[in-house]
């Protein structure tokens, strides 16, 4: 017999709604702030005060990071089709990936790795040997602008560190800088993801999850890109810029 399917998450009845458990008019509504009921929600369990504080924090680093490509998607988007905010938004979080944001996911994958092995230091430097060679990315390091080194990175250490959350983590995160700035020879900054994946996996947030809470952020960021295309316009700037950017060549 096939097991029947369940969930752990929520339901209702005539009178309340049920989260995880809880009763959301009783338990949650007022007495929860977003960030509580957004780690309550996505992991089962309350945060701590020094989990919140941590969650918080990278929610705000997260949220906003100027015109790149997904507050531009989410404009050009929302220029064509204004009648539908969520399409807009929509068009935005699809460019949270591989390169922009969603690198939290494949850093905290690597910093479980390293906090999992019996010599945490080995690892590190085998892992960045590994994309030394193949010459791939390394997610969480490196950024185009900020160097040497990425001004919001120690700051959300310092949260882990100030509110007690900073463990193997963070630790694994630091061996990894130490093995990678061997490797390669030169100084590699520790980017925000690379701290955003350490942090929150130190609050126990599993890898597989965290780009939930960059899709969190990166949300409340394009509706405010989008309330400002709402009244600042800048479709057609970016459509000017663009033809004179790439012009027609002629070629097949």
């Amino acid at each position: 017999m096939t097991k029947q399917a369940t969930t752990s998450i929520a339901t209702s009845t005539a009178d309340d709604v049920f989260v995880r458990g809880k009763s959301l008019t009783k338990d949650l509504i007022g007495k929860l702030t977003f960030t509580q009921m957004a780690f309550f929600q996505i992991t089962g369990h309350a945060p701590t005060a020094g989990q919140t504080a941590v969650v918080d924090a990278c929610l705000v680093t997260l949220m906003e990071h100027g015109l790149t490509p997904s507050a531009i998607a989410a404009r050009l988007v929302y220029s064509s089709a204004p009648e539908a905010m969520q399409g807009a938004v929509a068009a935005g979080l699809l460019g949270v990936g591989s390169v922009f944001v969603g690198t939290v996911e494949g850093c905290a994958a690597l910093l479980a790795r390293i906090a999992a092995s019996s010599d945490v230091s080995k690892e590190a430097r085998v892992i960045a040997e590994e994309h030394r060679s193949a010459k791939l990315p390394l997610p969480g390091f490196g950024h185009p602008q900020h160097k040497p080194d990425d001004p919001r990175t120690p700051r959300l250490l310092a949260v882990a560190e100030e509110h007690g959350v900073a463990a193997r983590y963070v630790s694994a995160l630091r061996s990894l800088a130490v093995a990678v700035d061997q490797v390669f020879g030169k100084h590699v900054t520790i980017n925000a993801t690379g701290a955003v994946a350490a942090v929150l996996g130190d609050c126990g947030v599993p890898a597989e999850a965290m780009r939930g809470f960059a899709l969190l952020a990166r949300c409340a960021g394009l509706v405010g890109h989008i309330h400002e295309e709402q009244q600042r316009p800048t479709l057609r700037a970016m459509w000017e810029a663009s033809d004179g950017a790439v012009p027609y060549d002629g070629s097949t």
